[in-house]
């Protein structure tokens, strides 16, 4: 008998979690209206504190506002979570539901594959990947996606397993179905909800991972991002305590956003899960 779902918004943390990711998110959209021009220009007198006359945030040691830093950091620091979180999606779910549904040879295959990467700690890997190709947007996205893949891949393994040898999949080869379409039609749409739940919480680790890159001066530098201007404050931190904690700031709430909403995610799609929590 299924469980009946609870509803999310009966989670406070989650609708917490979402109200400040789509603060966020308005953030980055409207960034460019908020602080037109280039962020990286000079707007004020250097080391300006928080709260300064036309500078929420204060300025840096060059002279240039935080508040703007932080805003057009975000549109860069999001685009690169996102794309990283689809691609990662995707190949790994391709990767798992093949090696799932096929087992045998194809699945160990496919599984020492994917435990090669896994043998090496992901942030590392990033680092060399980053360090040797030139330092761009897109060598960023496809250097942590490619180390961001095969927990989905594993993830989606275990669902298609389950999956594989139940009623509905045998009707579907009876009838005379493509491989396919079998698993795209009709395996996948029922391992979507777990699928959500781990995508909302990798996008929390990529931002992380991003961050990391950035502000060991690894990142590109003709776009700013909150990991670059969390790097370029720490030199002046007993100072201008402020360089550094607003973007480190920025980075915490958006990743406990997402890991808030990823937790209401998966009461709300795993009633089992949701369940288990109430009798605790």
């Amino acid at each position: 008998m299924a469980l009946p779902r609870t509803p999310f918004l009966r989670h406070p943390g989650a609708i917490a979690g979402a109200l400040i990711l789509i603060a966020i998110l308005l953030m980055a959209i409207f960034a460019g209206i908020l602080f037109p021009g280039d962020p990286w220009r000079m707007v004020a007198r250097p080391n300006l504190p928080p709260f300064s006359p036309g500078h929420l945030f204060g300025t840096d040691m060059l002279g240039r506002d935080l508040a703007a830093g932080i805003a057009h950091g975000a549109q860069v620091t999001l685009l690169i979570a996102l794309a990283v979180t689809l691609l990662a999606v995707a190949f790994g779910t391709a990767i798992g539901a093949v090696a799932g549904y096929f087992g045998g040879w194809v699945d160990d295959v496919a599984m020492r594959f994917t435990e090669f990467f896994q043998t090496i700690p992901s942030f590392l890997l990033t680092v060399v990947i980053v360090a040797i190709v030139a330092p761009s947007l897109a060598s960023i996205i496809l250097a942590i996606a490619i180390v961001s893949w095969p927990q989905i891949a594993r993830l989606v393994r275990a669902e298609v397993l389950s999956l594989v040898n139940q009623d509905f999949v045998r009707a579907a080869r009876v009838g005379g179905l493509s491989t396919a379409r079998i698993i795209w039609g009709h395996i996948l749409p029922n391992v979507l909800s777990p699928v959500i739940v781990a995508a909302s919480l990798m996008t929390a680790t990529v931002i992380l991972i991003e961050s990391g890159i950035s502000f060991l001066g690894l990142g590109n530098r003709e776009f700013v991002s909150w990991g670059y201007l969390l790097g370029t404050g720490r030199t002046a931190f007993r100072v201008n305590w402020w360089l550094s904690t607003i973007p480190g700031l920025a980075i915490f709430l958006t990743v406990l956003s997402l890991n808030l909403v990823g937790d209401g995610l998966n009461h709300w799609l795993n009633p089992r899960n949701s369940n288990r929590g109430g009798r605790a």
